[in-house]
C-alpha cells in the first residue's frame, strides 16, 4: 500500500542547539488513524510541523508523493491540515463562517466556491447554527469544532491534531470523538489523553528525546510509556 507520509532521517536542531529530532523513520496509511505519545519535549509537535513545512529539518519527507520542499509547499499544505492545541492561533476573522471559508479562499477557489466549502464542513462538524458568530463567543469544544471545520473546508488528505481533547469537558470530547472516528482522512495525533487515543487510533508511535522509541498498539505504546514515567 502506498503511504499518505514517508519520512526518512529527519532530524532537527533548533537555533540554541538543542537536538529536537534525531534521525526519525515514519509512515502513514491512507484512511489510518497513528497516536503520537510521549512526554513533553519528546518532539512530537516539532515533528509534526514537518510535516505541511512549518519547520524544514534534515532528512527526507514526501507527502502524498510529492517531497515537502519550498517549491511544493501550497501543494503540501493543501493535503495536510493542522489543528493546533490552541484553537485561538487559528480563529482571527469577524465571523465562524468567514474563518472557515478563509483557507479554500487562499486556495484560489472563487469566493462562492469557498462559502459553499464552509457551510459543507461546518455541517459536518455541527456548527451550522454558528457562522454568524464571532469566535471569541464560542465555547472550547465549538472553537475546536470551528478549526476542524476551517481545515475540512480545505478538503485534505491527512489531519495532524494536536491535543485536540485540550479544554474539552466530557461531552466535548465525546463530540469530537464521534466527528473524528467517521473522517475517512488519515490522522496524525499527538496526545496525552491515552484513553482518547485508544478509542480512535489504529497504532501508536512512542517519541522520546527526538526519536521514536517504539510502534506498536495503543495499548502497548501506553505501557511503554508507563515505563519511562
Amino acid at each position: 500500500m502506498d503511504t499518505v507520509v514517508r519520512v526518512r532521517g529527519l532530524s532537527y536542531r533548533y537555533d540554541d542547539g538543542t537536538l529536537a529530532l534525531d534521525g526519525i523513520d515514519f509512515d502513514l496509511y491512507p484512511g489510518e488513524t497513528v497516536a503520537a505519545l510521549g512526554p513533553n519535549g519528546s518532539g512530537k509537535t516539532t515533528f509534526a510541523l514537518h510535516l505541511n513545512g512549518l519547520l524544514q529539518g534534515e532528512g527526507s519527507i514526501a507527502v502524498c508523493g510529492m517531497a515537502v520542499t519550498p517549491r511544493n509547499l501550497a501543494a503540501i499544505r493543501s493535503k495536510v491540515g493542522m489543528v493546533f492545541q490552541d484553537s485561538d492561533e487559528q480563529l482571527f476573522m469577524p465571523t465562524v463562517q468567514e474563518d472557515v471559508a478563509f483557507g479554500p479562499m487562499n486556495q484560489d477557489i472563487d469566493p462562492e466556491a469557498a462559502a459553499a466549502a464552509a457551510t459543507k464542513a461546518l455541517v459536518k462538524t455541527g456548527m451550522a447554527h454558528a457562522g454568524s458568530k464571532a469566535p471569541y463567543h464560542l465555547s472550547a469544544g465549538e472553537k475546536r469544532r470551528v478549526a476542524l471545520a476551517g481545515v475540512l473546508a480545505t478538503n485534505p488528505d491527512i489531519i495532524v491534531l494536536d491535543e485536540p481533547t485540550t479544554f474539552l469537558d466530557p461531552p466535548g470530547r465525546r463530540q469530537l470523538l464521534i466527528l473524528l472516528s467517521e473522517l475517512p482522512q488519515a490522522k496524525f495525533l499527538i496526545t496525552h489523553d491515552t484513553h482518547f487515543a485508544l478509542q480512535l487510533a489504529s497504532r501508536a508511535v512512542f517519541f522520546e528525546k527526538g526519536r521514536i522509541l517504539a510502534t506498536g498498539s495503543v495499548s502497548e505504546i501506553t505501557e511503554i510509556g508507563r515505563a519511562h514515567v
